[in-house]
């Protein structure tokens, strides 16, 4: 493991987005790190992509859009004025989800305690029962923690208001110690992003955050192929090597007809004995880890994806491996983040765990920054 070996200088927290760094900066003004199975690790802007990727490459993008999901609260039954928290709205629950009948419309929160600069610091749920007041005269009642042994993330009922609302009104984009100050919530949103009735993330799926219209336009141009697929963010694990919980996807028809109708021509090409890996095209390539998840979660054992729309508790390991995703392009994770595990599956289908390693402490060597802000890491076959 990563967290074995390598430690993360605080320094290397990206405090703001890129193009607040400097005069004339874009959102693409970051850098990628690029693996290529087990050769030397290569270094680029990020504005190179469409060098990097050839014609036939499908990019498989998320387009859930982030919500404003911190919603200030006080702790209490309203006759004193009770402890302040910010209350992080994770995930609503209907009838499909793996927990079961029970939890329908109950919403998974997690209460924070603000730090005084903006941010919070965690802080343990429950009991349950606890009362906390929103905005609006709006109520939420803990009922349950999510993971019979956690601590962290409770089921709620919210009363007086509509959760959706509440965050329209009242909400902010999550925002965690390492940035400097609050962004608006525009700051948080992919160019891939699209209105969901009752979707929506309560953590940007920032993997496609530096790309913007030019460089779409540049990748279409040298027949880069993009698939949407949508997977709705809870907030991210904060406990080492916590695994994620379920979340909502959709695979649509469209999506799954492409990749497959990819897979198969890059196949055919194989068995005729064209060129198999490296700049030849055909490679699936999720942005991101939700793009990982949702697509894993929707191919078969024989390799299929098909269309599908629910919930996942998929949990991507190298011994699970990936069925479907070629490479990855991703941000820059803690060591202890079990996203590293899905890293190390997509890398060991190409060149193993060791050339993650020899990645991420070339990362720190160079300086590349950490975080929804930070800089990419685009894994490929070698």
């Amino acid at each position: 493991m990563i967290a074995e070996v390598l430690e993360v200088p605080e320094e290397l927290s990206a405090r703001v987005p890129a193009e607040q760094r400097g005069s004339g900066l874009g959102r693409d003004a970051v850098r990628l790190m690029v693996s290529r199975g087990a050769a030397e690790v290569g270094h680029h802007a990020f504005a190179e992509l469409p060098d990097l990727l050839a014609a036939g490459d499908v990019l498989v993008v998320n387009t859930s859009r982030t919500l404003p999901a911190a919603v200030d609260g006080r702790v209490g039954d309203g006759r004193g004025r009770g402890e302040p928290v910010v209350v992080h709205f994770s995930t609503r629950a209907d009838r499909r989800h793996p927990a079961g009948r029970a939890v329908a419309g109950l919403w998974a929160v997690e209460l924070r305690t603000p730090d005084g600069r903006g941010s919070t610091r965690p802080r343990a749920g429950g009991p349950a029962g606890t009362v906390v007041r929103l905005p609006g005269r709006a109520r939420l009642v803990l009922e349950a923690p999510v993971d019979p042994g956690g601590v962290r993330l409770w089921w709620a009922r919210v009363a007086g208001a509509r959760v959706p609302e509440l965050m329209r009104l009242h909400g902010r984009p999550i925002r965690y110690g390492y940035t400097d100050r609050d962004q608006p919530l525009a700051a948080y949103q992919t160019v891939f992003a699209v209105d969901s009735p009752g979707g929506g993330s309560a953590e940007m799926p920032s993997a496609a955050r530096p790309f913007t219209a030019d460089l779409v336009a540049r990748l279409v141009g040298r027949g880069v192929q993009f698939a949407p697929i949508s997977l709705h963010t809870g907030v991210a694990s904060a406990e080492a090597f916590e695994p994620p919980y379920p979340e909502r996807f959709v695979v649509p028809p469209a999506t799954a007809w492409l990749v497959n109708a990819v897979r198969a021509r890059r196949r055919a090409a194989r068995r005729a004995g064209g060129p198999a890996r490296g700049g030849s095209g055909g490679r699936v390539i999720a942005v991101g880890t939700t793009a990982v998840r949702a697509l894993e979660s929707a191919t078969g054992a024989d390799g299929r994806v098909r269309a599908v729309a629910g919930w996942t508790d998929l949990v991507v390991t190298p011994e699970r491996g990936v069925r479907t995703v070629d490479g990855l392009l991703t941000g820059l994770h803690e060591p202890t983040a079990s996203h590293l595990l899905m890293l190390e599956a997509v890398a060991s289908a190409t060149a193993g765990g060791e050339a993650l390693r020899r990645a991420y402490a070339a990362a720190v060597q160079r300086r590349y920054l950490w975080h929804e802000f930070g800089d990419l890491h685009l894994l490929l076959p070698g």
